[in-house]
């Protein structure tokens, strides 16, 4: 769900390892662009990136 190679979050030098839930959650709200997308969510399952195939069998 969050996109740690993004080119936002390298900018903001943090190591992701040491971020708590609270903490990435405050970040996503502050920079949208760190959620991995496309978001979809098929029935009771939510889906994140672009990986086309995962996509295509999803969506079929």
């Amino acid at each position: 769900m969050f996109n740690f190679r993004s080119p936002s979050f390298k900018r903001l030098g943090l190591n992701c390892d040491e971020l708590t839930v609270t903490e990435l959650i405050d970040l996503m709200l502050k920079e949208p662009r760190l959620i991995r997308r496309p978001v979809v969510r098929v029935d009771k399952k939510v889906y994140f990136g672009a990986d086309a195939k995962v996509l295509v069998d999803v969506l079929k």
